[in-house]
This record gives structure tokens, sequence and C-alpha cells, in this order.
């Protein structure tokens, strides 16, 4: 193993050792275990912030760590599913500055973790990674809320949100169609059956 290599991982494992220490893991915010014994990759968490539309979820995160850590940032995505302007829907790639050109070496996994959560509760619809989501966060605030509940609800385990949202789906999923793909497609055409049903048939 190269020296570089080595830096990196006594950093992360102080680092890890910080987060299992910290307040916030203590208060069920934050948290992180590992994947593999040679601290490469970890797989991180975050409980969705209070009053937000994530509130009461909580979010895996795959986090790899590249040899040059930590003058490169660690590589994050969201594996939970989630609807959120700065979060792909699809393949849960983050577009947040610290991850990409505004990273510091002196930032550390805990940062990481609480600048996510931020983001959770702080969405950036002008320097959007999902167009989708952004545009419906812009033009109709209250279906983007009710949206992003729904998806937590699903797949964060947050409290039931909007029960006609709910019929909807099932309607679709009675149809045969695939309750992810069910869930995608009424998001993105705004809970609008018909267009979701042709978008699902074009697919």
């Amino acid at each position: 193993m190269n020296s570089m290599a080595n830096i990196a991982v006594q950093r992360i494992k102080r680092e890890f050792k910080e987060v299992l220490k910290s307040e916030e893991t203590s208060k069920n915010q934050i948290k992180v275990d590992l994947v593999d014994e040679n601290f490469t990759e970890l797989r991180g968490e975050i409980a969705g912030p209070p009053d937000t539309p994530y509130e009461g979820g909580r979010y895996q995160l795959e986090i790899k760590i590249p040899e040059t850590y930590p003058f490169n940032p660690p590589k994050v995505r969201f594996i939970t599913k989630i609807w959120h302007p700065n979060i792909s829907s699809v393949t849960g790639a983050i577009c947040l500055d610290i991850l990409k050109d505004q990273w510091a070496a002196a930032m550390t996994l805990r940062t990481v973790l609480l600048s996510l959560q931020a983001l959770l509760a702080a969405a950036e619809p002008d320097d959007p990674q999902d167009a989708v989501v952004a545009n419906q966060y812009k033009q109709n605030p209250e279906m983007f809320k009710q949206t992003a509940r729904l998806w937590s609800h699903v797949y964060a385990g947050a409290p039931v949100s909007s029960p006609d949202y709910t019929r909807k789906i099932d309607k679709l999923c009675s149809m045969g169609f695939e309750k992810n793909a069910v869930i995608v497609a009424l998001s993105s055409k705004s809970w609008d059956v018909e267009t979701a049903t042709e978008l699902l048939l074009s697919n």
C-alpha cells in the first residue's frame, strides 16, 4: 500500500471515531458504518431534518474514500431514493459544492454528513441535479412538498403522507405497472394519472 493511501486510512479511522463519538450520533442524527475493513467504503446515514418533507425518514449514503483523501473529497451518493432538487431521483447523485470544487482538506466525514443534512433542509433549485424536481420545486412548492413527503414515506420510513397520492399509486399498480416506476411517473407528471399512464406505456 502506498504512503498516500496510508494517509487516507489513518485520517478516515480518526474521522470514523469522531462521528461515533459525536453528539449528533448520540441523538440519532447521523451514523456511519464500515462496509469493508480497509476503510475505502463506508455506509452513512442521516435523519431527515425537522420541519422538512424528509422529517421522520432515514437516508442511507454510499461513501467511497479515494486514495488521495483528504486532498480530494469522498464520493457520496444517496442509496435511499429521495425527491430533492439537488439529488438525482434516479441515481442518488448529489450536487453539492463541498463534494466538488469547494472541498477543503480540513473537512471531515462528520462535516460531510451534516452538510448533506443541511442540504435536505435548504435546497438550491438554481443549481439542480434533477431538473424535473427543481422545476416542480419552483413552480408548485406545495406539490413538491407533498411529493417529497410521499417519497420519504415510501423509501425512508417517514410517517404516512397524502392519501390522494397513495390512491393514485395503487390505481396504476393495479394495472400491472411496477411500483417504483409508477411513483416516478406520477411525481414527474404532476400526479396526473393520464399523462403518467402514457409515460409508463411509452417506456
